[in-house]
């Protein structure tokens, strides 16, 4: 197909070029004739008793070049062969000194005519049949038809030549997309192709294929995970369940079995409840109700809510919260779902007697960067290598579960989608004024999604502690 197209452009452009030619060569036979005559012409009107002499060799000039002659007299009046191709108003513009190029009628047979005013008055006029200048043209075409069709045949083979150099690694990529497509992984890591765009589209389609079995990769990583935070509970439930069926578990022992399998059921609401929550967020008919909050407000009734479960760990919940409200047009209900989402993470791994911070920075009036919620803590902190992949399902959680506590490890997940969906964005510091990790929520100031994505600098400091993680 590629040939195809690329000889069919060929074709058209040596036949748009040939008619271009074929047009230009008559004009140019034409314009050769036009000045020959036309010097004949100035020749002969110089000459000395011009009308006598040609009135006496007329008829053996017109025998051997095939043209005829006419004298205009400074008087007016017109003589020779020729003298009935002129008009009045051709033999005036010969009078006034003017030449006189145009096409006459001689005889019944039309014919160049090309006149030039004589030297005392006067004018002299020849004319010269039109077959004779179109053999002109004719020979002149001829001429190019040989050039023309090697020029036709030349690009056909280059336009070929081109389109097979094209579809070369065109289909050298489209075999390797079908392969990716069917599951194979580890394409060449060498570009093979001999043009700059080839070797490029040979690159991405290997940074494609790196992508989709690193993808691949982190996704069996994660059924994996979810398969043993499932079978964990599982296990129990059906253990318990078996000992009930069989009477094993004594009627004193009812009531503890009970809340064993009240408490390890709860672990599987949750972790089911988290993963139905991240693909409603995946999902493209996922719902926002945005109207004008007040952020001020969302903090107060967060910190609020969580208060009482702080104290009951022993942590300290603080808020930072400017006086005035903090107005933004999003979505109050997905604010506080992050929120809680953040703050429940940190309580996990704070320490008794270590605070929490839960802080509201308002953006400047004239300032394109909206509010900045940020949720601090007193915890073992991050690794800075774990801050690239710290929203990234489960990336901390099968990592650090040996040596703190953990839940479905898909909370930072939710939170990176949902500050996505409110046009938002997410980022983390590894260490804090705290001590610990310090997420930090920017929203766009007018509620536009996906106007505020741009990172920008924490303005959580960096802190030099015993470095750690908070489980997601």
């Amino acid at each position: 197909m590629l040939v195809a197209l690329t000889s069919a452009v060929a074709l058209l452009a040596v036949g748009l070029t040939g008619v271009t030619a074929w047009q230009a060569a008559g004009r140019q036979a034409e314009h050769r004739e036009r000045e020959q005559l036309g010097r004949q012409a100035q020749a002969l009107s110089q000459l000395p008793g011009v009308s006598a002499t040609l009135s006496r060799s007329a008829g053996p000039y017109a025998g051997v070049a095939g043209v005829r002659v006419a004298v205009v007299a400074a008087d007016g009046s017109v003589s020779g062969q020729a003298a009935a191709v002129l008009d009045h108003g051709e033999r005036d513009t010969l009078l006034a000194g003017h030449s006189l190029s145009a096409w006459g009628a001689l005889d019944g047979q039309q014919v160049l005519v090309e006149g030039r005013p004589g030297r005392n008055g006067g004018a002299t006029v020849l004319t010269r049949p039109a077959t004779d200048v179109q053999e002109a043209v004719d020979g002149t075409r001829r001429a190019l038809a040989l050039p023309l069709l090697v020029g036709l045949l030349g690009a056909v083979l280059a336009g070929a030549v081109a389109a097979r150099r094209i579809a070369r690694p065109l289909a050298t990529a489209a075999s390797a997309a079908r392969r990716l497509a069917a599951g194979a992984r580890g394409l060449p890591p060498e570009p093979s192709g001999r043009t700059a765009e080839a070797v490029e589209l040979e690159r991405s389609l290997c940074a494609l294929d790196g992508a989709l079995a690193d993808g691949e990769r982190r996704r069996q990583e994660f059924l994996l995970s979810v398969s043993h935070e499932i079978r964990t509970p599982l296990t129990v439930v059906t253990g318990y369940a078996e000992a009930l069926a069989d009477g094993v578990v004594g009627a004193e022992g009812t009531a503890e079995v009970g809340a064993t399998l009240l408490s390890e059921t709860r672990r599987l609401e949750a972790f089911t409840s988290d993963l139905l929550a991240l693909a409603r967020l995946d999902a493209d008919d996922f719902r926002l109700d945005r109207t004008r909050t007040d952020l001020s407000e969302v903090v107060r009734e967060t910190a609020s809510a969580w208060r009482v479960q702080a104290e009951a760990y022993g942590v300290a919940l603080r808020t930072e919260v400017p006086d005035g409200p903090v107005e933004v047009m999003t979505d109050g209900f997905r604010v506080r779902q992050l929120l809680d989402g953040l703050i429940g993470n940190a309580l996990r791994v704070v320490p008794a007697g270590a605070p929490v911070v839960l802080a509201l920075h308002a953006g400047g009036a004239s300032s394109p960067d909206g509010p900045e919620i940020e949720v601090r803590d007193g915890g073992p902190g991050l690794e800075p290598e774990d801050e690239a992949v710290a929203f990234q399902r489960g990336a901390l959680h099968d990592r650090y579960r040996p040596t703190r506590p953990v839940g479905s490890g898909l909370g930072l997940a939710i939170a990176d989608r949902l500050a996505g969906r409110l046009g938002g964005s997410i980022r983390v510091t590894g260490h804090g004024p705290e001590g610990g990790a310090c997420f930090t929520v920017r929203l766009p100031p007018n509620g536009t999604p996906g106007g505020a994505t741009a990172a920008r600098v924490s303005s959580c400091p960096a802190r030099s502690t015993t470095p750690g993680v908070d489980g997601g």
